[in-house]
């Protein structure tokens, strides 16, 4: 598995491991982002910096069985790099989306975003990219940039506290502005819930 700063990613390229050369996605991200193919990137898809990365997951890998979290905790157990998890959620694979969700956020501690087919994937890494350009800039020249990256990295948070059953977007801005993050949400207790959302939505969270 590739560490940061093993890869050193070329400002505004992103790095695609090979196996991805000729893909839907690849075709959709020309002209919009530089991309570089490489063999040799371990576990990893795409390389947005020297310190972000991406892990794809397709529908077939979640029907194929339990390959695909073997990869997700060997990418976790030897990589220092930050690994966002995008995962093909569509018809066929709704059914695994949980078990995935449970894993990644909460005991991978990962970002996961759902996407229905690789080319909306391919605008999120166009998003993504531009964000990790934003972050990577001198923070310490303005002090409210970590502001601002805070908030862009919300729509992410929001769009997964949105797949609690019972949490509609209104909710989940409600949880999330009281929260702050997901980790947080997680560790809340029924009452501290309760007090946002009232007591059906809450007991559901909390056994979510």
């Amino acid at each position: 598995p590739v560490t940061a700063g093993s890869i050193v990613v070329p400002y505004g390229h992103v790095i695609g491991n090979e196996k991805w050369r000729g893909s839907e996605i690849a075709q959709r991200l020309q002209g919009k982002i530089r991309l570089i193919f490489e063999d040799g990137l371990g576990l990893v898809d795409f390389h947005l910096s020297n310190r972000t990365c991406i892990l794809y997951i397709s529908e077939a890998d979640l029907v194929a069985g339990d390959e695909f979290k073997r990869r997700l905790v060997r990418f976790r157990n030897a990589s220092s790099l930050g690994g966002i998890v995008i995962v093909e959620k569509t018809q066929i694979s709704d059914q695994y989306f949980l078990a995935v969700q449970k894993l990644v956020v909460l005991e991978l501690g990962m970002v996961l975003l759902p996407v229905a087919n690789q080319g909306e994937a391919s605008q999120l890494i166009t998003q993504l990219v531009s964000f990790v350009r934003e972050q990577s800039k001198d923070h310490n020249r303005n002090p409210f940039i970590r502001k601002q990256c805070s908030q862009l990295a919300e729509p992410s948070v929001f769009r997964t506290v949105q797949q609690i059953p019972g949490v509609g977007k209104t909710k989940a801005l409600l949880l999330l502005q009281q929260f702050g993050s997901i980790h947080q949400l997680c560790n809340a207790s029924v009452k501290e819930l309760e007090l946002v959302v009232g007591q059906t939505v809450a007991q559901q969270i909390y056994t979510f």
